[in-house]
């Protein structure tokens, strides 16, 4: 694994904080430099989704969980399945 120190303008570390505040579930920064990285990467070209060190690989069920709110709640619903 490879470590790197950035230095983010006042803008864009202004937005980073922002986008964190804002997610019900905080999320470290090297957790959203990586997710940014790797979209940067895959619109390019330079990532498929073959490429090692993907997290994981959402596979939809054949039937719905019986809740209508999933796709706007679903940090919720994270942070709750991961407190039990």
């Amino acid at each position: 694994m490879k470590r790197a120190t950035i230095t983010l303008p006042d803008d864009l570390e202004k937005s980073l904080e922002s986008y964190q505040r804002s997610q019900d579930v905080p999320l470290p920064l090297t957790a959203v430099a990586q997710a940014a990285l790797r979209e940067y990467l895959a619109k390019r070209g330079f990532l498929t989704s073959s490429s090692p060190g993907q997290p994981f690989a959402i596979t939809p069920a054949r039937e719905g969980s019986g809740k209508r709110d999933v796709s706007s709640e679903h940090d919720r619903y994270f942070a709750e399945a991961a407190e039990e």
